[in-house]
Parts: structure tokens; C-alpha cells; sequence
């Protein structure tokens, strides 16, 4: 049988194989891990299906797979199989079978060389551009091309010298699906090498000189650095980011929190912490305002119908992932704590499933976390809003009773709502924000533990 990648979440379409756990012709149980995959949300495993054989390998580390493309030929109990392609008719199913072109797994001589390769490659000569359908080379100017890669230029009839020109963002300079797109958006009607005489290709854009001494320290970006970068310039170049402010009054919160956190601890098995009433006056607004809880398609704009709130959180390698609490709106303040802590708690490991850091419709981030009182975060694409929760602090304040205004000590904080101004405009994002704010400063100082 064979082993196709299997669905790994909502808008998740293909996956980097990063590394084969089971050798060609090793036995391996049901359930374990057959092959390391990486998508651009979260690493996984994919594990055998029965216990048996991992016969050949269908795709070599650092491909780019599609999801429900065959990986691995498998034989249950242990039991030799040749693989047939699909459409062989029934007819020629025992004859042999046509050797390939090319092998598929990469020889360890590529990979050495992959690995060791600059990250800008030695362009090769300049040559007319394939006409579509025509296959470039598995290797050319230092680097390897994905079968996805290759595929693609060929479609597009982009040719060796084109390809070899094209900067890769990948491991050591490889270049991947979205270099390929992001090549195809900007290529224009003057290509590369073209049939007819054309303007020489304007040069990649090199690196900006970098002054260094003896005692600098050079660090590669790990694959989720690059992947976080990748991302957020993305959301920059997409979305013109504003950004409004509000300040609320905490003090009943803070001091039910005090009060009653033993007890809701006692009662529930759960730590209280600030998250879950923060997410809670979220949802409430959210449901308020559905055009914040969008994503924009185009010139359409989709409203949410759940509110699926994505909490963003520290790896202990400094980088940062957001699992989403789905249909935020329908949990209680004991429901919220107990998804929280989990999901705070498996982001943490690196436990966390695809399926719970995809699908959000808008996004926390609580840079009080780090004593900042406020910041102006980046939205998460392809949502329109995200919110900063900056630090809880004591100050003095005016606090409107009865008796006239007086000034006290109160528990404050800054909320900060980044939103796309393309389809959210000022009067809604800050009338959102400041409605969090309301959810906030209201909250019954009488209310039941559970």
C-alpha cells in the first residue's frame, strides 16, 4: 500500500519532509513515527498505519509534498509489494515496472552539497527558457530543486538559467513554492532569458554589507525564525496596520482574582490566571462587532461565524505559535481557565496538533507578559485585527462616586487594537477595542466562583 500525507489541518496544502525515521526496508510498529514533516504552523510526525515494512521512500528530505501525495510504499506484515502506478491499466499490471529517469531520493553527494552551498548560487549561463512541460534539472548551480519546484517551472516554461536566478529562501538557499510564486507575480512581460532579444535581467537584490568585528556572533535562523519572518513581512505588505488605544480599569477583576483564586483552584483543579477574562470580554465583543471577526478574500470580506481566538505564546526556543480556542463565546470562566492552561501548557512541549494553531479568527497577544505596557502588534494574517494586552499596574486615577471625584489607587492597563484599514476603519476598530474595555471595567465583583 501506499502511505499518502495525510490532511494536517484547516488551509494547511503541503508540508517540507524534514526527516525519514524509518530506513527503506526497516520494519516498524503500528502507530510509531514513520517520517518528521514541518508545515509552515507546526512540526509533526506521520506514524505507520499497521505494523509491517517501509518498502521505498517516495520523496527525499527537504521536499515539498502535497497533502494526499503518496510518500512511502508500505507492506503490511512484512510482506514484499511493487508499487503500481495508478493508471495503469489492469491489463500491464504484472509487467515490469518503467525505470525511472531520475532516482527518487536524493544522493547523500547532493545533500552535502546543498548543505554546504552559498545562500546566493553562482547564476549558470543564460539560456532561452523551456517551453512548458519541459523539466529543468534536479540539480544546477549548487542548490536542489524540489520535484514541486521543478513542476512548477516547467508549467510556467521557466527555464534552468531563470530558475538558477531566483532567490531561494530555503535551507541553504533553496528555493521553495512561495519563491516560486513570489517570482511569478513580479515576473512581468520581460522574462528571464527570453526567445526574442530582452533586457538582461536586473541582478538579485544582494544582502546589505553587514559591519562585523572579532567578537560579533553570526546565527542562523532556525526553519520557524524564517517561517515567523516570512510571515510577518507578508502581513505588513498586506494589511495597512493602524492602531488604537485604550486604558481600563482592571481593579474589580484583579481584586475577584485575589480573592477567590484559591477557592476556583480548589473547585476546578485549575490555575486562574488574567487569560481567561481578558478572552471572555473578547468573545463578548467580538460578537459585537462581527466585521472584527473577518478575513478578507480579495475585494470580499467573510465574516466568522465562530469565534475562534487565537492566543499567542512563547516556544521555550524564543519563537512564537498561537493555538486557537475554538467557539471562545460558548465557554464559561472555569471552561476558558482549563482550554488556557492546556493549550498553554502543550505549546510549551511542542504538543501541540496542527488543528489547534489553525482556523483563528482573531488573535491576543499579552505583551504584559514581559512588563510592557503596551505594544503595536502585527496581524496575523488572514484575519483583520489582533489585540496587545500590555502590563497590569497600580496608579493613581479618577475614580467618579457620589460624593464627587476623588483620586485613588487603581489596578490599570493599555489595550492595544492593530486592525486592517482596508476594511476596518477607525470608527469600528476603536469602538471594538474600547468595548473590550467596557467588558473589562464591568465585570461583577460579585460574581460565583463557578
Amino acid at each position: 500500500m501506499e502511505i499518502l500525507l495525510p490532511k494536517m489541518g484547516e488551509s494547511v496544502a503541503e508540508a517540507t519532509i524534514i526527516r525519514w525515521v524509518v530506513e527503506e526496508g526497516q520494519s516498524v510498529a503500528a502507530d510509531e513515527p514513520i517520517i518528521e514533516i514541518a508545515t509552515d504552523k507546526v512540526d509533526s510526525e506521520v506514524p505507520a498505519p499497521e505494523d509491517g515494512v517501509v518498502v521505498k521512500h517516495l520523496v527525499a528530505e527537504g521536499d515539498v509534498v502535497q497533502v494526499g501525495q503518496p510518500i512511502a510504499v508500505f507492506s503490511m506484515n512484512g510482506e514484499e509489494t511493487t508499487a503500481v502506478a495508478p493508471d495503469v491499466a489492469p491489463a500491464q499490471k504484472s509487467a515490469p515496472a518503467p525505470v525511472q529517469e531520475e532516482p527518487t531520493s536524493v544522493p547523500s553527494e547532493a545533500v552535502l552539497a546543498e548543505v554546504s552551498a552559498p545562500l546566493t548560487p553562482t547564476p549558470a549561463p543564460v539560456s532561452a527558457p523551456s517551453e512548458p512541460g519541459s523539466l529543468p534539472s534536479r540539480e544546477s548551480g549548487g542548490r536542489f530543486y524540489s520535484p514541486l519546484v521543478r513542476s512548477i517551472a516547467a508549467k510556467e516554461g521557466i527555464g534552468q538559467a531563470e530558475l538558477d536566478a531566483i532567490p531561494g529562501s530555503g535551507k541553504g538557499g533553496r528555493v521553495t513554492k512561495k519563491d516560486m510564486m513570489a517570482h511569478l507575480a513580479n515576473r512581468g512581460a520581460s522574462t528571464v532569458g527570453a526567445a526574442s532579444p530582452a533586457p538582461a535581467p536586473a541582478p538579485a537584490p544582494q544582502p546589505v554589507a553587514v559591519s562585523m568585528d572579532g567578537e560579533d556572533e553570526i546565527v542562523e535562523m532556525d526553519r520557524m525564525r524564517k517561517l515567523i519572518a516570512d510571515h510577518m513581512v507578508r502581513s505588513v505588505q498586506t494589511s495597512p496596520h493602524v492602531t488604537s488605544f485604550v486604558e481600563a480599569d482592571v481593579t474589580r477583576i484583579v481584586d475577584w482574582r485575589n480573592r477567590n483564586k484559591s477557592a476556583f483552584q480548589a473547585q476546578t483543579g485549575q490555575k486562574l490566571t488574567f487569560t481567561p477574562f481578558f478572552i471572555e470580554a473578547v468573545a463578548k465583543a467580538l460578537r459585537e462587532f462581527p466585521g472584527v471577526n473577518a478575513s478578507v478574500d480579495g475585494d470580499r470580506i467573510i465574516l466568522k461565524k465562530g469565534i475562534h481566538i487565537g492566543m499567542a505564546a512563547a516556544t521555550p526556543e524564543g519563537n512564537l505559535i498561537v493555538p486557537v480556542i475554538r467557539n471562545a463565546d460558548r465557554y464559561n470562566l472555569n471552561g476558558l481557565a482549563t482550554i488556557v492552561n492546556d493549550l498553554a501548557a502543550r505549546a510549551r512541549q511542542g504538543a501541540l496538533k496542527p488543528d489547534e494553531i489553525s482556523g483563528g479568527t482573531y488573535t491576543v497577544s499579552n505583551v504584559g507578559t514581559f512588563g510592557n505596557v503596551f505594544g503595536t502588534p502585527i496581524i496575523n494574517q488572514p484575519q483583520v485585527g489582533i489585540l496587545a494586552l500590555g502590563a497590569i499596574r497600580k496608579k493613581p486615577a479618577v475614580v467618579e462616586s457620589e460624593e464627587g471625584d476623588m483620586i485613588a489607587v487603581r489596578h490599570m492597563m493599555f489595550l492595544s487594537h492593530s486592525y486592517d484599514h482596508r476594511v476596518v476603519d477607525g470608527q469600528l476598530g476603536g469602538s471594538f477595542v474600547r468595548r473590550v474595555a467596557d467588558h473589562l471595567e464591568s465585570f461583577d465583583p460579585n460574581r460565583p466562583v463557578v
